[in-house]
């Protein structure tokens, strides 16, 4: 059950990079992958952006998540 989660957190830190390294390129938002990302990154990453605001136009939601997930998965190991 433990590896299970693990394996989860790291799906999702990775789905986390992968989304944002889309953001920086223009893809079809129809595209089904582009739209699955999103619509499981999203949820997380807009609450951060509520609590922490971009610095100089960067937003810095995704590696805050990052970071947040890492601990979660180092604490849960």
């Amino acid at each position: 059950m433990m590896r299970l989660l693990l394996l989860l957190i790291d799906v999702y830190i990775w789905a986390v990079i992968i989304n944002a390294v889309l953001s920086w390129m223009t893809l079809n938002p129809h595209n089904p992958f582009v739209r699955f990302l999103h619509n499981i990154t999203e949820p997380v990453l807009s609450k951060i952006r509520g609590l922490i605001p971009s610095v100089g136009g960067l937003d810095l939601s995704p590696l805050v998540l990052i970071l947040a997930l890492s601990l979660l998965r180092n604490l849960i190991y």
